[in-house]
């Protein structure tokens, strides 16, 4: 798939087969079979009547699903995001230094700046979960935490960790221990692996920026072209079946913003990059558009999201970052979190 604009010519985005086959064979519907189980929604009239229909289960929380088979109570998880959200606000508040160089792969390189601006004071056990290499089997993930929590974990009273590190040295026993980093993980790790990304996407599909075109604007569009989070499941419900007949009482449901932020029927020139669109729409309310989930559940991390993406892009914006030209072609892999790999960013010869 071909990006518009003059320097974008050159870069083509290339999703993975599956991907590739939903956005060929059901942009445009508003629902579809994907299995004999499964469907697929992507109208915005129907995503909405589905997502108010019932809050989401501790097991369709992407973040907060049952963790070595203990639920999450929303109370718990919102003492998490708090103090990950302290943490981000401090690390908004330090200056920016001036021989910040972030050219260099992406989403690594930012992944690391901001892991190190967050996260840089906590022990080594913890900062290690945020490595990205353990996204590549849960069970690697686990050995990490199993032999970390093997550890006491306790730190003198004047150690200056972050609000969420604090968190974990509550934990008494190696099973305590034990949830509790996973927990750090599951909080922290997401809001450096998608700040990261979402500037990499931004990047990748829209750079170079007019001068004049604001942070948010970028931001909106680039989160509208590769969302953050393609898909929302619902697990089949009876609530489902009475809005719907093309819902069985057995089918679960797949809502594919990945679909409606292409809508042809839902925006001008679906599969171009134009920043300058959200000039004159509201993302909180524009039909199809979910970012940050519906408006019955919005991501408790949206309110980190804009300002820490916002922070990079000014640092990349004013050191003159660019696409590697010679860089042509960026993949988007099947996980969770979309996103291009492996973009090359250099500085603007001065």
């Amino acid at each position: 798939m071909s990006i518009s604009g003059t320097d974008r010519l050159a870069r083509t985005t290339v999703f993975t087969p599956r991907l590739d086959a939903l956005l060929r064979d059901h942009c445009g519907q508003d629902l579809f079979r994907l299995d004999d189980d499964t469907v697929g929604v992507a109208g915005p009239a129907l995503t909405d009547q589905i997502l108010a229909a019932r809050l989401a289960t501790d097991r369709e929380r992407p973040t907060f699903k049952p963790l070595q088979g203990r639920s999450i109570p929303r109370t718990e998880a919102s003492t998490i995001m708090q103090a990950i959200g302290r943490d981000v606000r401090a690390a908004l508040k330090k200056p920016v230094p001036g021989d910040v160089d972030l050219s260099g792969e992406w989403p690594h390189v930012g992944h690391v700046y901001l892991r190190d601006l967050i996260l840089g004071a906590d022990p080594y056990r913890l900062r290690i979960l945020m490595d990205r290499t353990l996204e590549l089997t849960p069970k690697l993930t686990w050995t990490v935490i199993a032999a970390g929590a093997a550890l006491p974990g306790r730190r003198h009273h004047d150690a200056p960790v972050s609000s969420i590190a604090g968190l974990t040295a509550k934990a008494a026993t190696y099973g305590d221990r034990r949830y509790a980093m996973g927990l750090y993980r599951r909080a922290a790790a997401p809001v450096c692996f998608t700040i990261s990304t979402l500037v990499a996407n931004a990047y990748w599909l829209g750079a170079p920026f007019d001068e004049d075109t604001p942070n948010e604007h970028i931001l909106y569009e680039a989160m509208r072209l590769l969302p953050p989070s393609w898909n929302l499941l619902r697990n089949a419900s009876p609530e489902y079946c009475a809005l719907d007949d093309r819902i069985g009482t057995a089918d679960d449901i797949l809502i594919l913003p990945l679909l409606s932020h292409r809508d042809p029927g839902l925006w001008d020139d679906p599969d171009d990059f134009r920043a300058g669109r959200w000039a004159d729409l509201d993302p909180d309310d524009h039909p199809g558009y979910l970012p940050f989930g519906h408006a019955s559940e919005r991501c408790w991390g949206r309110h980190m999201v804009m300002p820490l993406a916002g922070m990079l892009l000014d640092i990349l914006r004013a050191d003159g970052a660019r696409v590697d030209p010679r860089q042509t072609t960026a993949k988007v892999p099947l996980a969770g979190l979309l996103g291009v790999d492996k973009v090359r960013l250099v500085r603007q010869p001065r």
